[in-house]
């Protein structure tokens, strides 16, 4: 080969030579640029996992939250049945009575009552029969079943529906009642028996978070004349009315405000199935 066709060829390689050596300093300064992002893309990630952390953070003080609260209920205690009523009244509507009998209640803070009887016998011209009864029933703020005044309400309609529903009541009445407790009903009906006829009065009624019922009958008995069913449920009125009172005041003064909202225990005080 001559000298002149190496020079020719030398002089075509070089423009070649000079492209690929510009073709190898561009992708060498391409990749720092690509290490840069591959750090910012790192650094995305990194972003990510702080939202991750964030959002289980959000989880866990969510599942923190604070268990549910009620209103408490207004009234904490009950007053001792055999003392929800005068001397007084006593006397009257049971005169024979030498002393209440207490029921049973394995918590009489929730539940409790008392009962009367009482029998004037006039020997051959027949007897007089008196029968009286109180019971309290008080209900606890649940946070499942609701606040104790409402419970109670439910009772209290509970007890007014199966008290018109008794087997056998004759003449039966109903009428509602003021002054006496939030609300109150009276119920009077006759009831036939062996012995004779029997005027029952029965009045239920709620005060807040406690309902209660007292029941009072009267009858002639062994030929005496039946008692006046009028008079009898006049009694019957101021007694409930005294019982509410002891209710109220057994729970000292400013209770019936109860506290604003606290919570509530797991279970009420007192079923509110059948009667007290």
């Amino acid at each position: 080969m001559s000298e002149g066709t190496m020079q020719r060829r030398a002089q075509r390689e070089q423009p070649e030579r000079a492209k690929r050596l510009t073709r190898v300093l561009v992708c060498a300064a391409a990749v720092p640029v690509m290490l840069v992002a591959a750090g910012c893309s790192s650094d995305s990630g990194s972003d990510d996992g702080d939202g991750v952390g964030k959002a289980a953070s959000g989880s866990a003080s969510a599942s923190a939250s604070p268990s549910p609260t009620v209103q408490a209920a207004a009234y904490r205690t009950l007053p001792e049945a055999c003392g929800v009523l005068t001397k007084k009244t006593l006397k009257e509507l049971a005169p024979k009575a030498k002393s209440g009998k207490e029921g049973s209640s394995d918590d009489v803070a929730s539940r409790a009552s008392c009962s009367w009887s009482s029998l004037d016998n006039n020997g051959v011209k027949g007897s007089q029969f008196r029968w009286l009864n109180v019971s309290l029933l008080r209900f606890e703020s649940d946070t499942t079943r609701g606040p104790g005044d409402k419970l109670a309400e439910e009772y209290y309609d509970k007890q007014v529906r199966e008290v018109r529903a008794t087997p056998g009541a004759k003449s039966l009445s109903a009428q509602a009642l003021t002054g006496t407790g939030d609300e109150a009903t009276a119920v009077r009906y006759d009831l036939k028996k062996q012995e004779g006829t029997f005027k029952q009065q029965t009045v239920v009624a709620r005060v807040e978070n406690v309902v209660v019922t007292l029941d009072y009958n009267g009858a002639g008995l062994a030929g005496d004349k039946t008692p006046d069913a009028d008079a009898l449920m006049a009694d019957a009125k101021k007694a409930a009315k005294e019982a509410v009172l002891s209710v109220t005041r057994a729970n000292g003064p400013g209770a019936a405000s109860g506290s604003p909202s606290a919570p509530a225990s797991g279970t009420p005080s007192a079923s509110a199935s059948g009667k007290s």
